[in-house]
């Protein structure tokens, strides 16, 4: 005869606790849950903003100084004129800083989101 072998399953969940957590309040949809939406969505649009701002202030303004300025448009470097420069080349590296810029704040924006929100379940 062999020997018996007990089964056993899974460790039981706990009952519920009566405090409510971050995520719950978002799931749920209350107020609370959207206010802490809100907060992120509200920094994550002053981020895009400011980017767009700086985007605009540095690439924007090129073609307006040109057509201002109209010897600048006769400058040139080497055989280039600058005007190729700055708009051909020059400013997709800066867009693409912008872009990494952009990424690494936005997600240490939404770190600091989910610390806020683990602090409040504890």
């Amino acid at each position: 005869m062999r020997e018996r072998v007990r089964v056993t399953g899974p460790p039981r969940r706990r009952a519920p606790t009566t405090h409510r957590s971050g995520t719950r309040e978002i799931d749920a949809g209350t107020e609370l849950g959207r206010l802490y939406m809100e907060s992120l969505l509200r920094e994550q649009l002053r981020l895009a903003l400011r980017i767009l701002g700086l985007l605009a202030a540095t690439v924007g303004i090129l073609p307006l100084a040109f057509h201002l300025v109209p010897g600048l448009a006769e400058v040139r470097l080497g055989p280039m004129p600058l005007s190729w420069l700055l708009l051909g080349f020059l400013v997709y590296p800066w867009m693409l800083t912008l872009g990494w810029l952009y990424i690494r704040r936005s997600e240490a924006n939404e770190r600091d989101f989910a610390t806020l929100v683990e602090e409040v379940e504890r």
